[in-house]
């Protein structure tokens, strides 16, 4: 059966890369290794609220769960219909809203009463494909979205020590290489 399901991710992911290759913003589903590197930065506070953008097909949802976070207390944002659509079948206690994660501050006043618990943002976006002023604006949002000293979790495939765009509008914390992954990438955490 979890093969079955494998197979059905990545076949699902495979699809929305041809429909929309900038959308996705990667060539292969992330590892397991680059999930738990993620996950691993889940606060230990079992009260806090956890959102997740662009999720994909749940890599780093179901690292999130496995590491400890309850499924209700997950909040997710996915653009593409049919990847939300395979993220609500696999995890039905999550909040999974459609949509574009740019726009986060409406989705979540209009889908989610426990935006103002949020106390860290994974973010699996393709922020290097965007143009500085509409990941700055993505950042803010963020900054805005998180409670105080929330933590923001990025990745991205840029390895070198460049700060990504959303560096701005918080304080650094740490940084991981995943070699484990392909292609290899780096996760940047960063704090309000």
């Amino acid at each position: 059966m979890q093969l079955l399901a494998k197979l059905s991710s990545t076949t699902l992911f495979l699809q929305e890369l041809v429909n929309a290759p900038r959308q996705v913003g990667a060539i292969l589903p992330s590892s397991k290794n680059l999930a738990a590197a993620m996950a691993r930065w889940l606060p230990e506070d079992s009260n806090t609220f956890a959102l997740e953008l662009g999720p994909g097909t749940g890599v780093v949802t179901q690292a999130l769960i496995e590491r400890g976070l309850p499924e209700d207390r997950l909040i997710a944002i996915e653009r593409s219909p049919k990847m939300a659509d395979h993220l609500r079948s696999r995890f039905p206690r999550a909040k999974i809203i459609t949509g574009d994660a740019f726009q986060l501050d409406k989705l979540l006043k209009k889908y989610s009463r426990h935006a103002t618990q949020i106390g860290v943002v994974f973010s699996s976006l393709p922020l290097l494909n965007f143009k500085p002023a509409i990941a700055d604006d993505l950042a803010k949002k963020i900054r805005a979205t998180l409670a105080p000293n929330g933590k923001l979790v990025q990745y991205s495939y840029h390895l070198g020590n460049k700060q990504p765009k959303a560096a701005a509008h918080f304080s650094y914390v740490a940084s991981d290489l995943i070699w484990a992954n392909l292609p290899p990438a780096r996760v940047s955490v960063y704090q309000k």
